[in-house]
């Protein structure tokens, strides 16, 4: 047996604020929070020296704390920044990675901040329309839960016209 799975299996490993299930590889732990790609946990992974394939619950505490480091300021261990999910963020011009609850909060507030300039975008997100340019001629029918169809004049029954 190798010299890392002598210790005991922890079920859960709590990196970036989730617990990750420890019987799975951290490889794939590592997707299930929330803003991390497959890319980008193969990055952190290879820059941590950490196998893939590897099962997160026999992690020791300094590579799960090494793991979450890289997770907050990635730039500073090389990461490149084509893998950011925020380049030149509209406050500070910084490429940054948002993990967690951060990139919720922030993605809210772009979302208030397209609605308060009345940017067409903001304005979609205002009336509940698509904002990505779908058709709405046949989609997007629902008016908060109701379902709307083609409503029949007052006299006629299903059967007759």
């Amino acid at each position: 047996m190798p010299e890392e799975q002598k210790q005991e299996l922890k079920y859960f490993v709590r990196i970036a604020n989730t617990d990750l299930d420890g019987n799975k590889s951290v490889g794939q732990a590592l997707i299930k929070i929330k803003g991390l790609s497959f890319m980008f946990s193969n990055a952190v992974l290879n820059i941590a020296g950490i196998e893939k394939m590897k099962k997160t619950g026999y992690l020791s505490d300094a590579e799960a704390s090494k793991i979450d480091e890289i997770i907050k300021d990635p730039s500073k261990f090389g990461i490149p920044q084509w893998l950011f999910n925020r380049k030149k963020d509209p406050e500070d011009g910084a490429d940054k990675h948002l993990v967690g609850t951060t990139l919720a909060f922030t993605h809210d507030n772009d979302i208030k901040m397209m609605k308060k300039i009345k940017s067409y975008k903001g304005i979609r997100h205002m009336l509940g329309l698509p904002v990505r340019g779908q058709r709405t001629k046949s989609n997007f029918r629902k008016n908060k839960g109701k379902v709307l169809g083609v409503k029949r004049k007052e006299g006629t029954k299903a059967g007759k016209v």
